[in-house]
């Protein structure tokens, strides 16, 4: 055994895994490696929560721990290293059921069982952060585990009993012992992961990482692989060089300083959110319909950007915000502005050996605003068919700033600059709203797919126009959906 394979606690017990393909999922490793089949398959693309676990690992100040829920069907098997995992045949105590399990049996909240060990974690998940929820709390921690035959009241009533005074469990029993465990798989080298065909490397710094994307400029690199590992378990491809960067220190900063925030780009969404609702407020609400909230405990913005997906909801508003970003090469860095990394679809800026470092967001001054609206089909865990982004500064009424940004209107996410021509040093009235809607017509030709026609994009973004028009005129009303669950 070599001191550079991957270790992590199943439970309460030290595994270490080497000589086995990097591209196994968690969901995987666990049903046929463990046999531990508690834990089901259902979509393996990160939509249906049947395969939820959570990870256990150590917050910045390595004395607490963070429990989160993921998607074990999309994460795989080398993001383990350093943390604990957990699954529904480890909550109980002997014979005796862990209170959220209880509680879904007391509230009748299964029918066939398949989905409830993913509700089961989840709960647990939040009962860990959380002894007393309330029910947006539930909604918010479940809405990415999906029941198809019983109504999810019951489920929601067994999610919403308080663990306040219930029995300690066995993890807080043992939580000195596996903060300790997990502090000495810190001190181990940076781990890899090899079968002789397939190689996995998780760096700990960035030396580490820019020396081996030199020596393999054709890497693949993962973070929350909450996108990439679709590419496994959806078109069956086989990543032969994987590059883990959740361990690389310099990739998890996170500042909230005076005038802007900076934001690693391996940091998950559900760390730095909190910060950007402080902020932006529209952000933070648009940020936690961004997948479920086991995909926002591994999703990172890097990621978001770096896919280069024209309908990412992330790009338009950090263009809209005038955000910059790092990339490094070697030893050389360079920052740009978001906007300029995206060339043609698919395409970017990003040169051979190149990353994705980190990203600085420009903190709000008085008088300037940012709208954002996702038209999707569902409100949350859905791909948007257009995502819009208004960043307006106002002075006595006049447009003295604006940069006005969409996602899904045209092969890479870009700002409409006929439209803020049209804007630009005028009044903020209808008549301008009316004229710039026009500008938009000139700025996008958009595609017709499976979530929208042409038309539509066009007629909802000039919508999206009137409304952000409407909603900056009267800042009480409410126009937006508040209460879906």
């Amino acid at each position: 055994m070599t001191m550079s394979t991957v270790r992590f606690l199943f439970n309460n017990d030290v595994v270490t895994l080497e000589n086995i393909d990097p591209n196994l999922t968690v969901l995987q490793y666990l049903r046929e490696k463990q046999f531990s089949t508690g834990t089901k398959e259902g979509c393996c693309s990160g939509d249906c929560g049947a395969c939820t676990v959570v990870v256990a690992e150590l917050e910045n100040n390595q004395q607490d721990l963070n429990y989160k829920s993921i998607n074990s069907c999309i994460s795989f098997v080398g993001s383990l290293h350093g943390k604990q995992l957990i699954t529904v045949e480890d909550l109980k105590d002997g014979a005796k059921l862990h209170h959220v399990q209880q509680s879904i049996v007391d509230n009748h909240g299964s029918q066939c069982g398949f989905c409830t060990p993913g509700f089961v974690m989840s709960s647990f998940a939040l009962h860990k952060t959380n002894n007393k929820p309330s029910r947006a709390d539930v909604i918010e921690a479940l809405a990415g585990n999906l029941c198809r035959c019983t109504g999810y009241r019951s489920i929601i009533d067994a999610a919403m009993e308080s663990s306040e005074h219930k029995q300690v469990d066995s993890f807080a029993t043992n939580y000195k012992q596996t903060v300790q465990q997990l502090n000495n798989f810190k001190q181990l080298p940076s781990a890899k992961l090899s079968d002789n065909q397939h190689r996995y490397f998780a760096p700990k710094n960035v030396t580490e990482l820019a020396q081996k994307l030199i020596e393999d400029p054709k890497a693949t690199l993962v973070a929350g692989g909450t996108d990439l590992a679709l590419s496994v378990t959806q078109h069956f491809n086989i990543i032969e060089d994987l590059v883990y960067l959740g361990d690389v220190s310099e990739l998890l900063t996170l500042e909230n300083n005076d005038d802007q925030f900076v934001i690693g780009s391996a940091v998950p969404y559900s760390e730095f959110t909190p910060m950007l609702h402080d902020e932006y407020h529209e952000l933070g609400e648009m940020i936690e319909r961004i997948g479920s909230r086991q995909v926002r405990n591994n999703g990172t913005l890097g990621g978001n950007v770096g896919n280069a997906s024209p309908i990412g909801d992330m790009p338009p508003a950090l263009i809209a915000l005038g955000a910059e970003m790092t990339l490094q090469r070697g030893d050389t860095e360079r920052k740009i502005a978001v906007e300029d990394y995206f060339v043609a679809y698919k395409k970017t800026v990003l040169k051979d050996s190149e990353f994705i470092k980190d990203f600085y967001i420009p903190k709000a001054k008085p008088g300037q605003f940012l709208k954002l609206y996702k038209i999707s089909k569902r409100i949350d865990d859905d791909i948007s068919a257009v995502l819009a982004a208004f960043f307006i500064e106002l002075k006595d009424n006049i447009i003295t700033d604006l940069r006005i940004a969409f996602g899904g209107m045209a092969g890479i996410p870009m700002r409409a600059k006929h439209c803020e021509a049209a804007l630009l040093n005028k009044p903020f009235n209808q008549d301008n709203i009316t004229a710039a809607q026009q500008a938009l017509t000139v700025d996008f030709q958009p595609m017709s797919d499976v979530r929208a026609s042409d038309k539509y994009r066009m007629k909802v973004t000039q919508n999206l126009m009137q409304k952000c028009y409407l909603e900056l005129q009267n800042r009480t009303i409410e126009t937006r959906v508040v209460n879906y669950a």
